[in-house]
């Protein structure tokens, strides 16, 4: 009788949230983790992956993608981008609003092969286009409408989502009153507030920041335009620290102009690091600089971060923020069965800020095979 419908077999097993780095089995039944041992025997499986010389990790996390695919003009297809490429749990940063969510659950969370959880947009029509900002016309931030919406789909909503960057979101007529309406229905429905922050209408973050608590989550925590964690000496705001002290979470959120070389240095030199790894995944940069939550990982990986560490915030950090310990992030038994087998490769390899500064790393992880419940997820050729 074989126990388990799929095996990973010798492989150097890294699992933050059991504190595990070692050479482990893995097997996997139903969907789910159904055994994590020293020596699983071959033949108690259908298939056996044999990952010797490899890492294997929980599926990763990757807290802020836009893949409201066909509909936002960021939409990118989730299971090529993310899925194929380890990312096994998403949460769409806002792609959609109040008037456009049930669209985007119908049409794309529930028909991927990617775990799509969702950020709420406090804006109702969310993020369709490039040319008009989804706040441009204040009114489209309407309270009533977006916990209404979150109460007929808190399955899948994880909290609202602001975007305050002036000129090219907001507008004149706004100012900050996006900021307090989305921390309005947040609050309202129980849930945490998520802020892109940069180029604001604030002096400065402080300003943003005294509105956020412990599970809010500012994103893009290191770009290099105004309204940044530092100022105007390189020093991290003291508003910062306090921020992180009360429980705020900084999430990396790379994006096409997010992520400067010269921030995150500095920012990492003052001893603070992202809570959370993130890509901002979106189809202005899924070529290039972004291409995949692996290759942002990776870019930490070369600012001196162990991969333990790094890993453990596409994972166990992450789990823990959308409050699915145990579920996601983890392989421990009984956890949905989502893994990544990684080769770390050593060599010289280009990493490239959002600014177009290039570094070179000395070695990269790179996803070699991805379960997603249980199963090896084996990309669908076009035309197949």
């Amino acid at each position: 009788m074989r126990n388990y419908e799929l095996l990973i077999k010798n492989g150097m097993l890294i699992d933050a949230a059991q504190g595990i780095h070692a050479r482990k089995d893995v097997g996997f039944a139903s969907g789910h983790v159904a055994a994590v041992s020293d020596d699983i025997p071959a033949s108690e499986a259908r298939e056996v992956l044999d990952a010797d010389g490899c890492l294997v990790t929980p599926g990763l996390i990757d807290l802020h993608v836009h893949v409201f695919y066909g509909v936002s003009h960021f939409g990118i297809e989730p299971d090529s981008t993310c899925l194929a490429r380890g990312a096994t749990t998403v949460v769409d940063a806002g792609s959609a609003g109040a008037d456009t969510f049930p669209g985007f659950r119908k049409y794309v969370i529930d028909v991927s092969g990617t775990r799509v959880l969702a950020q709420l947009n406090i804006s109702s029509q969310g993020m369709l286009t490039q040319e008009i900002g989804e706040l441009e016309n204040p009114d489209y931030a309407d309270v009533g409408k977006a916990c209404r919406m979150i109460e007929a789909h808190r399955d899948i909503i994880l909290g609202v989502k602001v975007r305050l960057t002036r000129e090219s979101i907001v507008g004149a007529r706004a100012g900050m009153l996006p900021l307090h309406r989305a921390r309005e229905a947040a609050d309202a429905a129980g849930l945490p507030l998520m802020v892109h922050p940069q180029d604001a209408w604030c002096q400065s973050i402080d300003d943003i920041l005294a509105v956020m608590g412990k599970r809010d989550i500012l994103t893009h925590c290191f770009h290099d335009m105004p309204c940044g964690i530092l100022d105007e000496n390189g020093k991290v705001r003291d508003a910062v620290h306090a921020a992180l002290e009360r429980g705020v979470i900084f999430d990396v959120g790379h994006g096409a102009g997010s992520f400067s070389w010269d921030v995150v240095d500095k920012a990492m030199a003052q001893g603070v690091e992202p809570t959370t790894i993130s890509s901002d995944l979106h189809v202005y940069n899924v070529e290039g600089p972004v291409y995949d939550l692996v290759n942002v990982v990776n870019k930490f990986l070369y600012l001196g971060m162990s991969v333990d560490a790094a890993l453990e915030k596409v994972t166990s950090v992450p789990a823990d923020t959308i409050l699915l310990p145990g579920q996601v992030g983890t392989l421990a038994v009984g956890a949905w069965g989502d893994a990544v087998v990684f080769e770390l490769r050593e060599g010289a390899f280009e990493l490239m800020d959002a600014r177009g500064q290039v570094r070179i790393g000395k070695q990269k992880l790179e996803p070699i095979v991805v379960v997603k419940s249980g199963q090896v997820y084996r990309q669908k050729r076009e035309g197949s």
